[in-house]
């Protein structure tokens, strides 16, 4: 497919949200219908969380039994941890829909060494997708959000795994939280036939003008650009309160 990029600003949360949840069912009856499943990364943070939720009410259908499901990162804990990604998406929906456990890839936070984890959730990428050396997987979808730093996954600004070209996921060192993040690089995510972001609330409002109207190459979430797919921002009002008319339209 060519690649496109679509801004489409919401009013409010619950309509981004909804959104999101629409392109979620379409993306994934269309794989299904084309190749027999859905394979989508999740993120973590509060905006997924409120698309898992309304998911998970069983409102906009999806055919939860052909999906599979991975991360794109991970904080380096174990899955009960109130900061895993894992724990909060299965919270929110897995653990109330139909999915099949053989179709969650959850990343090994427990590991006690991330450089292990990171090499173990690779492997299971490579598995999964069969792929060969110097293959990448392609996601059906892939779900992100932004944090105040520009930060996407955990793809941190000047972090190591910014320049990462061959491996498929790494144990990326974030300086300011003095610990590792388990992440899927920026070749994958650029491999993917959809990305969506998500981004809500005016505390993002600054930042999100900087990614989505400044000089390229500053903050990792303007290097997200599939190579051969589509990219939404899905954004709330109070989000895009700061951008130009001209990149609202």
């Amino acid at each position: 497919m060519p690649s496109t990029s679509e801004i489409r600003i919401l009013e409010s949360p619950v309509d981004l949200f909804r959104a999101a949840a629409v392109e979620f069912s379409e993306l994934a009856n269309e794989a299904v219908r084309v190749r027999g499943r859905f394979c989508v990364a999740l993120s973590g943070g509060s905006t997924p969380k409120g698309l898992y939720a309304l998911l998970a009410t069983g409102a906009i259908p999806v055919p939860w039994e052909k999906v599979c499901f991975f991360w794109g990162d991970e904080r380096h804990v174990p899955p009960d941890d109130p900061e895993s990604n894992y724990r909060m998406a299965n919270e929110a929906l897995l653990s109330k829909v139909p999915v099949l456990p053989e179709n969650v890839f959850r990343i090994l936070g427990e590991e006690k060494d991330a450089q292990v984890a990171a090499k173990k959730y690779e492997d299971a990428l490579v598995n999964f997708f069969d792929l060969k050396a110097g293959e990448l997987p392609r996601f059906d979808l892939i779900l992100l959000g932004m944090g105040p730093d520009g930060h996407t996954a955990s793809l941190f600004p000047d972090s190591p795994a910014l320049q990462e070209k061959k491996r498929l996921v790494v144990a990326n060192w974030v300086e300011q939280f003095h610990t590792h993040r388990i992440t899927l690089t920026l070749p994958v995510l650029q491999n993917a036939a959809a990305v969506i972001f998500l981004v809500s609330g005016g505390e993002k409002s600054g930042i999100l003008r900087q990614v989505l109207e400044g000089e390229a190459g500053h903050f990792p979430s303007q290097l997200v650009r599939p190579k051969d797919g589509i990219l939404i921002w899905l954004l709330d009002k109070l989000a895009a309160s700061e951008l130009s008319a001209a990149a609202r339209s």
